[in-house]
């Protein structure tokens, strides 16, 4: 299983980014896929996150409202699209993905990086104020 996540750069605050994330070596759509981010000194957080099916979807409360994560099957890819930036946000992006196909878990299962065991290397993504 290999997942490539590109997208991040410069922007500034206010502005907007999308992330991709294109994943190969297994049946895409059987999976969950997940954004976390990690900041210099911080730990990985968990940004958001999308069902198997497509059906649900999972966001931090820092990212709630401003960010949208969807995914398009036919391209083996999942999305985060970014908006109304702040300089907080700044961070590496990685995607993630679970590795039991089409299993639906209880809410907070999807918030823990535990849940995903293939990584992707990570998009910087740097807002500035």
């Amino acid at each position: 299983v290999q997942l490539q996540a590109f997208g991040g750069g410069l922007v500034q605050a206010g502005g907007s980014l999308r992330l991709s994330c294109a994943a190969s070596g297994r049946t895409f759509n059987s999976y969950v896929m997940g954004w976390f981010r990690q900041a210099p000194g911080r730990e990985r957080e968990f940004v958001a996150a999308i069902s198997w099916s497509g059906g649900s979807t999972y966001y931090a409360k820092s990212v709630k409202g401003r960010f949208t994560i969807s995914r398009d099957n036919a391209k083996n890819t999942v999305y985060l699209q970014m908006n109304s930036l702040k300089p907080e946000d700044t961070a590496v992006y990685y995607c993630g993905s679970d590795s039991r196909p089409r299993t639906t878990y209880t809410g907070p299962t999807y918030y823990g990086a535990s849940l995903y065991k293939y990584w992707g290397q990570g998009t910087q993504v740097t807002v500035s104020s």
